[in-house]
C-alpha cells in the first residue's frame, strides 16, 4: 500500500509531485486495518496449536481450552487457571501484546454466580442501578402505547442523555435481560430525534428494571444435550412505517 507525501515533506529522492511512500506496517484507521489485525492474531493462535472453528470464525479451541474473540477483545475458558496462565504466556512469547483483564465477570461487567445444584446465574445489578440513577423518575405511562416518530410532539427535554441510556439498555438487554430487547429497539429507532413519548417509553423500561433488578438469567447445564440456537427475524417491525 502506498500513500502520498504530506504537503511540505520532502525526501532525498524528491517531493510529493513525483514520489509516494510505501507502508511497511498496518495503520490504525485504514479500511483493511481490522482484517490485517485479525489475520495476524489468527496466525499466532494457529502457531501455538489452536484450531479455528469451521462454524464460527471467532471461536478457537485447543484441547479443553476455548478462546472467544470479538474485534480486539477475547475470553479464555479452561478447566484450571494454570492452563490459562500458560496459554497467555505462549501468546506473549509469540509476539502478541496481551493485556490481562482478570476474571471474565469483571471483564464483561456481569455478575456470575454458581450454585450448588450446578445452576449458573448471570445478572448486572451495578449496570441497572447506574441506568436508574441516570434517568429514573415517576412518569405515568403505558406499555401498550405504540411508538412512532411523533413528529408533532414536544422534543425530548430531560436531564439525562437519551442516547447514553439507550446504549446502556441495549447492552443490558443483549447480555442478561433479553425480555426488554424488543422495547429497547423500539426506542433506539428514534435516538436521532427523540420526542416526549420516547422519553416516557425509556422511563417505563427503567422502572421495570427497578422492580426486577435482582432477576437475572439462569442456566442449568445438561451434559446430555448440546447447544440449541433459535433465530427470529422481526419482519413485522415496519408495520407502522408510515408514521416512522
Amino acid at each position: 500500500m502506498y500513500m502520498e507525501l504530506l504537503v511540505g515533506i520532502e525526501t532525498c529522492h524528491g517531493n510529493s509531485e513525483d514520489h509516494v511512500l510505501q507502508l511497511l506496517s498496518n495503520l490504525y484507521g485504514q479500511k483493511q486495518a481490522g482484517r490485517v489485525s485479525n489475520g495476524y492474531m489468527v496466525t499466532k493462535l494457529l502457531d501455538i496449536g489452536f484450531q479455528q472453528s469451521e462454524v464460527d470464525d471467532c471461536l478457537f479451541y485447543k484441547c479443553d481450552i476455548i478462546f472467544i474473540v470479538y474485534v480486539d477483545d477475547g475470553i479464555f475458558l479452561g478447566s484450571n487457571d494454570a492452563q490459562l496462565t500458560d496459554i497467555i504466556k505462549q501468546l506473549k512469547n509469540a509476539g502478541l501484546d496481551v493485556e490481562e483483564q482478570g476474571h471474565h465477570a469483571e471483564y464483561v461487567g456481569v455478575n456470575i454466580n454458581r450454585t450448588q445444584d450446578g445452576t449458573v446465574e448471570f445478572s448486572q445489578h451495578a449496570l441497572i442501578h447506574s441506568i436508574i440513577s441516570d434517568s429514573c423518575k415517576p412518569v405515568p405511562t403505558k406499555s401498550s402505547v405504540v411508538l412512532h416518530a411523533h413528529k408533532d410532539s414536544p422534543d425530548f427535554d430531560c436531564n439525562f442523555s437519551f442516547r447514553s441510556v439507550v446504549g446502556n439498555l441495549n447492552y443490558h438487554a443483549q447480555t442478561t435481560c433479553p425480555d426488554i430487547l424488543c422495547a429497547v429497539h423500539q426506542v433506539a429507532k428514534y435516538s436521532s430525534c427523540p420526542k416526549q413519548e420516547h422519553d416516557d417509553a425509556i422511563l417505563y423500561i427503567v422502572r421495570y428494571l427497578k422492580r426486577t433488578c435482582d432477576v437475572g438469567l439462569k442456566f442449568k447445564p445438561d451434559p446430555s444435550k448440546g447447544f440449541e440456537d433459535y433465530c427470529d427475524a422481526d419482519f413485522v417491525g415496519n408495520w407502522n412505517c408510515e408514521f416512522a
